[in-house]
C-alpha cells in the first residue's frame, strides 16, 4: 500500500458541498454567487437596486470595509471569498511538518554538487490551502494591482467626456464596484488554486517570505496519487524545485523586483476599445439609470453592452516575461535533474510530467492567466534546461550561475533555441583578445602607469595587444 511520506492525507469529504453552500461562491447572475442574484422586477431605481447588492454582501462582514477593502482591487474581499470557498481546513501533523523538513535538508544537501548559490532557505514550512492564500496575497497585490489600476484609467480615460458628465457622481461608485469587482474574481480564483498548490513557488516567483520553502501535504499527496509513483520521491523532487528557486531568487536579488516590474510593464501596454462607450454618449437616454435590468445587461456584457474590449499594445513585454520565467523554470530544471537524476529510481518520469504541466500550463498557470490576463506558461522551459545544461558543461556551473549576476547578462529570447551562441560568447570572453587587453589594463593600474580616460591611452594597450 502506497502510505504517505509523512503527510497527512487531503479531507475533501464535503469539500464541494461547503463550496456549493458557500453565499461567496460563484454561481448567481453576474458572477456575483448570492442566491438569485439581481432581480431586476424587484426594483424601480437605481437606489433600489444598489440597496439589494449592498444586503446581498453584508455577510462579507469587514471585507467591504477596513484596510485592504480600497483601491483598484478589494484585497479584503479576496480573502473573504478565498477563504469561504475552501470549507474546512486540513490536518497537518507532526509527521507532515518532519517530511517536509527531511526532505528539503536532503534537497538542499543533493543541490549543493550542481549550484554555487548557497542555501537560500532559512525555514521550512507546510501550508494548507488556508495558509497558502494568506502568505500569498501580498504578492499577488503587487502582481494584480497595476494591472487593475491600468484597466481602471485606461478604460475611464476612454470613456468621451459627454459620457463622464453624464456618469458624474456615479464615477466614485463604479471606482469601488469596481474593486469589489477585481476582489470578487481574485478570491473566486484564489480559492480554486490554493488546493492545487504544491509548493510556494510554483508559478515562477516564490509566493512566501524571503528565505521560506514552504510545501503543501494535502496537494502532493493528491499529486502523487494521481502520478502512482512512491509519495517520498514525488515530496523529495518537489521540494528539491522548491529549494532551487529559493537559491535562484537569493543568488540573485534584483529577480523578483524585474519580475514584478515586467507585469507592470505589460500592464502599461493595456488598451480599451471605446466604440461600445461611443456609441453610448451619441444615444444614450438618461432614462436608462432607471431602469436596472437595461443597466445589468450593458455593463455585463448581454445584447448591445457597452463593456470595454481590452486589448494589449506591448506584446514585448509579455515575451520578456516568457523568456525570464523560461530561464528561471530551465535553471531550476537542469540544476535539480543533476541533482537527483542518479538518486530518485522515479527521477525521469517525474521530470519529463513537470515540464509538459509547465509547458502546457496547470492549475498554477490557468488560474494566473484568469486572474491577472497573463498566460505565464514557460513554453520554452525544455529548451531552457538544455541551454542551462550546455553551458554548464562547456564553462563551467560557476559562469553558468555567474550569468545571473546581472539581467543583462542572461541569454535573450533567441538564446533559447540556440544554445551555441551563447557558449561562443562565453568562451570568447575567456580565450578572445578582450582577456590580453583586460591583462595588460590590470597591470598598467597595478603598476602605477594607469590607462587614462582619453581615446590615447585606451587604444594603446589595443594596438599592442
Amino acid at each position: 500500500m502506497n502510505q504517505p511520506f509523512g503527510f497527512s492525507a487531503s479531507d475533501d469529504d464535503g469539500r464541494d458541498d461547503d463550496r456549493d453552500r458557500n453565499p461567496g461562491g460563484s454561481g448567481g447572475p453576474g458572477g456575483f454567487g448570492g442566491p438569485g442574484g439581481f432581480d431586476p422586477s424587484q426594483f424601480g431605481n437605481l437606489g433600489q437596486m444598489l440597496s439589494q447588492f449592498g444586503q446581498m454582501l453584508g455577510s462579507m462582514g469587514s471585507a467591504m470595509s477596513g484596510p485592504g477593502s480600497s483601491g483598484p482591487v478589494n484585497y479584503q474581499l479576496a480573502r473573504t471569498v478565498a477563504l469561504q470557498a475552501l470549507g474546512r481546513t486540513p490536518v497537518i501533523t507532526d509527521a507532515s511538518r518532519s517530511a517536509a523538513q527531511e526532505s528539503v535538508r536532503l534537497a538542499e544537501l543533493w543541490l549543493d554538487d550542481t549550484t554555487l548559490f548557497p542555501s537560500g532557505v532559512h525555514r521550512t514550512e507546510v501550508w494548507t490551502p488556508q495558509q497558502w492564500v494568506e502568505q500569498s496575497l501580498p504578492t499577488w497585490e503587487k502582481i494584480c494591482t497595476p494591472v487593475a489600476e491600468q484597466m481602471n484609467s485606461a478604460t475611464k480615460g476612454a470613456m468621451p467626456e459627454e459620457a463622464r458628465q453624464l456618469a458624474g457622481p456615479l464615477l466614485g461608485m463604479l471606482d469601488q464596484m469596481g474593486g469589489m469587482g477585481f476582489g470578487m474574481q481574485l478570491g473566486q480564483g484564489l480559492g480554486k488554486l490554493a488546493p492545487a498548490v504544491l509548493f510556494s513557488s510554483e508559478v515562477g516567483i516564490p509566493f512566501g517570505d524571503d528565505g521560506v520553502a514552504a510545501l503543501s501535504p494535502a496537494a502532493i499527496d493528491a499529486f502523487a496519487d494521481e502520478l502512482e509513483l512512491p509519495r517520498q520521491e514525488v515530496v523529495v523532487f518537489l521540494a528539491a524545485r522548491e529549494a532551487a528557486h529559493l537559491r535562484l531568487f537569493s543568488g540573485a536579488p534584483w529577480l523578483r523586483a524585474r519580475f514584478l516590474a515586467t507585469v507592470e510593464e505589460y500592464a502599461r501596454g493595456i488598451r480599451v476599445d471605446t466604440s461600445g462607450l461611443d456609441d453610448l454618449a451619441s444615444g444614450l437616454d438618461p432614462s436608462m439609470l432607471q431602469d436596472p435590468a437595461k443597466l445589468q445587461e450593458l455593463l455585463s456584457g448581454g445584447a448591445g453592452a457597452i463593456g470595454p474590449k481590452v486589448t494589449n499594445v506591448n506584446e514585448a513585454a509579455l515575451g520578456r516575461l516568457e523568456t525570464l520565467l523560461a530561464l528561471v523554470e530551465g535553471w531550476v530544471d537542469a540544476v535539480v535533474t543533476a541533482a537527483v537524476g542518479d538518486r530518485l529510481p522515479s527521477a525521469d518520469k517525474l521530470r519529463e510530467m513537470w515540464l509538459r504541466r509547465r509547458a502546457t500550463g496547470g492549475a498554477a498557470e490557468q488560474a494566473f492567466a484568469s486572474l491577472v490576463g497573463l498566460e505565464l506558461r514557460p513554453r520554452l522551459a525544455r529548451e531552457a534546461s538544455e541551454l542551462w545544461r550546455r553551458v554548464g558543461e562547456a564553462v563551467g556551473i560557476e559562469r553558468r550561475d555567474g550569468l545571473w549576476s546581472h539581467p543583462d547578462l542572461l541569454p535573450v529570447g533567441e538564446d533559447l533555441e540556440n544554445p551555441a551562441a551563447v557558449i561562443d560568447r562565453l568562451l570568447d570572453e575567456s580565450t578572445g583578445d578582450s582577456g590580453g587587453v583586460d591583462e595588460i589594463e590590470r597591470f598598467l593600474r597595478e603598476s602605477g602607469g594607469g590607462i587614462g580616460g582619453d581615446d590615447t591611452g585606451s587604444e594603446g594597450p589595443r594596438d599592442a595587444d
